[in-house]
């Protein structure tokens, strides 16, 4: 029986070899490559030709969604199962339309994991039991009210509107700046509106934006 070929990516060297050790455990498993960050992914991705990428998206100063996208745009026959600890709907939501095929929490029990894996590998989705009701939820939402912001969303709107950056939104609200990124992503999507600046207008001119610092011009990267 050939192995199912995994790359892992991860920015975080002790998880990668707690990763590493767990799925070798599997005879149908195999760990081909390791990557730390987005660039190394693509390029493990090209060389070695891997059947699952297991990947976080946060990896340290960088957003690994965008990296779902170019790996399956250069590896069309390759599968993405995501694992991270950032499980807002958002997140998921963001990381399915990029493509992945599968979404993990981190701290689930490891035989999830391995059921994940060999799941998308067969062309299946799987959502960890932890977060499909949050799934299934934000479908409905989406589908009964035509994508209206979330709570989170108008949040961080209004603290971007008051002149904060990503950065700072994130430190205010306790989430990564990742995560920021991708409510502001969403928002300029589901409003129709052109980057930052059009989201802090937006919010401004919608009152509901938080003017405590000065208003400046910050860049949204999705």
């Amino acid at each position: 029986m050939t192995p199912i070929r995994i790359l892992l990516v991860e920015d975080h060297a002790v998880v990668r070899e707690g990763l590493r050790l767990v799925l070798g455990r599997q005879p149908d498993l195999a760990v081909i490559a390791e990557a730390a960050g987005p660039a190394e992914a693509i390029e493990m991705a090209e060389r070695e030709q891997p059947d699952v990428v297991l990947m976080d998206i946060a990896l340290g100063a960088e957003d690994g969604v965008a990296a779902i996208e170019v790996v399956l745009a250069r590896l069309p026959r390759a599968r993405v199962l995501v694992l991270t600890m950032f499980h807002d709907t958002e997140t998921i939501r963001q990381c399915l339309l990029a493509g992945a095929t599968g979404f993990v929490v981190k701290g689930a029990n490891s035989s999830d994991l391995i059921d994940a894996i060999r799941a998308v590998n067969r062309g299946e989705h799987y959502i960890h039991s932890s977060i499909a009701g949050l799934v299934i939820e934000d479908s409905l939402r989406w589908l009964r009210d035509g994508a209206p912001l979330s709570r989170r969303e108008r949040e961080v709107m209004s603290l971007l509107g008051g002149g904060r950056t990503p950065a700072r939104i994130g430190e205010i609200l306790g989430i990564s700046v990742h995560t920021v990124r991708r409510h502001l992503a969403s928002a300029t999507v589901k409003l129709g509106v052109q980057g930052s600046d059009g989201l802090a207008r937006y919010a401004r001119e919608h009152g509901f934006a938080r003017p405590t610092e000065p208003v400046r011009s910050v860049t949204v990267r999705a």
